[in-house]
């Protein structure tokens, strides 16, 4: 399979939204091939706003495209495998986004025969930034459709299944950790007095680039960190703050508990 791809999405929320943007960017979707299927009609008509992509409220239907991507919540995933279960074929592959829910649970719910893997994304792939890792029961040709399609939206790193809770604790929910640091920021920057417009963009901006600086230079942070923190002076300064308020053990602490609440999540489906 070399693409572009007739993608089925099982869920037409956020995630699946951002995914078929960011895919659709990328020239990876065959657009006239797509489905989308979701019990809500918002729901449903903002994805199809967004994408282009024509949503229904049958999941049977999106069965008619070779790969489905599984976007619903883990609670709702057993009926929604038993509902496409039947219409299932070998040309399917099956890319589940849904935390916690294993492959065996999969299995248990599409058969052994079918094709599945598990993803975790998270949303920066609507621009292309996204970190992704994944999961398959082998090493064929669909760990290379994967990787190519979220590969395409951002970074894609295969894991092993057991790794997939501590994923989502990270780059599943770390969005949502980085947009507290930004605001954060940006409050200090008017607190200090700059205008909320300026203070917003320079914080968003220097979290870019030092996320940059990590990825494209290839040095650890803390050395990156040292380099910035001179004897004396404004930085290190701050940092002491940063460490006396916990904020480095309160960002452990936060993946942790994405974590634990990922693996509960599986172990309640």
């Amino acid at each position: 399979m070399d693409g572009p791809f007739a993608v089925g999405f099982l869920g037409a929320g956020q995630m699946a939204t951002a995914l078929a943007g960011g895919w659709t960017a990328a020239g990876l979707l065959d657009l006239p091939r797509c489905r989308a299927a979701d019990p809500s009609p918002e729901a449903r008509a903002a994805f199809s706003k967004a994408t282009g992509v024509e949503a229904v409220g049958q999941n049977a239907h999106v069965t008619a495209c070779d790969i489905l991507v599984l976007a619903v919540k883990p609670q709702y995933v057993a009926d929604v495998l038993a509902e496409i279960r039947p219409a299932l074929q070998p040309r399917h592959l099956v890319i589940s986004i849904a935390a916690g829910v294993t492959l065996a649970q999969l299995t248990a719910g599409l058969g052994d025969a079918v094709r599945i893997v598990r993803v975790m994304p998270n949303t920066p792939c609507l621009v292309g930034a996204s970190a992704s890792g994944y999961a398959t029961r082998g090493d064929g040709p669909d760990a290379a459709v994967v990787g190519k399609l979220f590969g395409a939206v951002g970074q894609a790193v295969r894991v092993s299944e057991s790794q997939l809770d501590a994923v989502t604790g990270l780059s599943g929910s770390g969005p949502a950790y980085v947009y507290v640091m930004i605001e954060a920021l940006a409050d200090g920057g008017v607190k200090a007095g700059l205008p909320r417009d300026v203070a917003q963009k320079l914080a968003a901006q220097t979290v870019l680039g030092a996320a940059k600086m990590v990825l494209d230079t290839g040095r650890h942070p803390g050395a990156l960190k040292d380099a910035v923190a001179s004897p004396g002076g404004t930085t290190i300064a701050g940092l002491h703050a940063l460490e006396r308020a916990g904020v480095r053990a309160a960002l452990m602490d936060a993946v942790e508990a994405a974590t634990r609440r990922a693996s509960e999540l599986g172990k309640k489906e």
